[in-house]
């Protein structure tokens, strides 16, 4: 699939390039601010492309910011669309549910996606994707949603208030970017994108139980799906300032005793390596599955770098004192023995291993690359 994306740095745009990186696809061409200023840039972008996503635009603002930053891009895209020599099969369009609810943001969102049904014609097919409220890892806090504002104020030690406790549907981002790809293959991903109903209070004591039972190194109850991706929003506000946690050490007479994990409500899988001098294991990214590193002897280096990011987060971990880090979501990582000595790491995952369904996507920290499934 070969996917041009404008707003390809955006939070939507963001998990559209990690979900085209683990399924393999070619990189998607960008379609940039400066390029939306400009029809003829806008032609070139999206020529030979088989889908074009259009999901830049302006949530928040004063109503001219709102207008100009929802109706403009769309403008250019459309004519950029109309010049295009080798034109897209299809069009889709991230919308949202309010459009054309009155409100300047509703009324900018419904004025695009005029301009952009127009411009289609008989070219190619245009696709209008009414979206709810999405939330999901690294989510701008005070813009994206009231999902990434509490888990922020929480990760920062604050309270969040609730001001108006309405009801709201939750859809996780990356199930919205496999609905947007028209993806049918199977993976961490509901291209459905199942909500969650729920309203403001109960998410933000929902959140706060989270990261309550976080904050002592102990992983919540994980109940269902969504729980597991509220946890892993939650997490990727606490990343990387949450380096390795260390571990109490129980000692007498016989050894020692470390407590590694405590999982509320649920067992998930253990396992343990051994790494001799120099090895590297990992090298690949999960988008959904929650691991949890222990070193318990030797001396180790984790290093982790963001999905389609450059800058690289790096571990120094002693089984001397033993820590755990635990991986966020969609960034590659990986463990190496820097010791002279065997390396023993345990690790922990809260689901069993499907090989069928690893959640496992094949990705370099140092040296960025196509992604592909697999288990290192």
């Amino acid at each position: 699939m070969r996917l041009a994306i404008t707003g390809a740095d955006g939070f939507l745009g963001w998990h559209v390039r990690v979900l085209a990186r683990a399924l393999g696809w070619p990189r998607p061409a960008t379609v940039t601010r400066a390029d939306l200023v400009d029809p003829a840039a806008v032609a070139a972008a999206v020529k030979g492309a088989d889908v074009v996503l259009h999901l830049a635009g302006v949530n928040r603002g004063d109503a001219d910011d709102v207008v100009a930053g929802n109706v403009e891009p769309a403008r250019s895209l459309a004519e950029g669309l109309r010049r295009c020599g080798e034109p897209p099969r299809r069009v889709v369009y991230a919308n949202s549910v309010q459009a054309g609810n009155g409100t300047v943001y509703g009324s900018a969102k419904a004025a695009a996606a005029e301009l952009l049904a127009t411009a289609a014609g008989g070219d190619h097919e245009f696709v209008d994707v009414r979206l709810p409220n999405l939330y999901g890892e690294h989510g701008r806090p005070f813009y994206n949603s009231v999902v990434a504002t509490f888990c922020r104020l929480l990760a920062d030690g604050a309270e969040p208030e609730v001001r108006e406790d309405r009801e709201l549907d939750l859809v996780h981002v990356l199930d919205a970017a496999a609905h947007l790809t028209g993806t049918t293959l199977q993976g961490p991903w509901d291209p459905a994108m199942p909500a969650l109903r729920t309203r403001v209070a109960l998410l933000r004591d929902r959140l706060a139980m989270f990261a309550g039972v976080y904050a002592g190194g102990e992983i919540p109850p994980l109940r269902d799906r969504h729980d597991v991706r509220l946890f892993n929003t939650y997490r990727s506000h606490r990343f990387p300032e949450r380096g390795p946690v260390p571990l109490p050490r129980h000692r007498d007479a016989r050894g020692d005793l470390v407590e590694a994990v405590k999982a509320h409500g649920g067992g998930g899988q253990t396992f343990s390596s051994t790494s001799r001098p120099g090895v590297i294991r990992g090298q690949h990214f999960h988008l959904a599955k929650v691991e949890r590193f222990v070193v318990l002897r030797g001396r180790a280096q984790i290093n982790l770098r963001r999905v389609d990011g450059t800058g690289t987060v790096r571990f120094a971990v002693d089984g001397s004192e033993p820590a755990f880090v635990d991986m966020p979501t969609m960034w590659a990582h990986n463990i190496v023995n820097v010791g002279s000595e065997e390396l023993v790491t345990l690790f922990w995952t809260n689901e069993l291993f499907d090989p069928a369904r690893p959640d496992t996507w094949a990705e370099a920290v140092d040296r960025p690359g196509r992604a592909a499934a697999g288990v290192a």
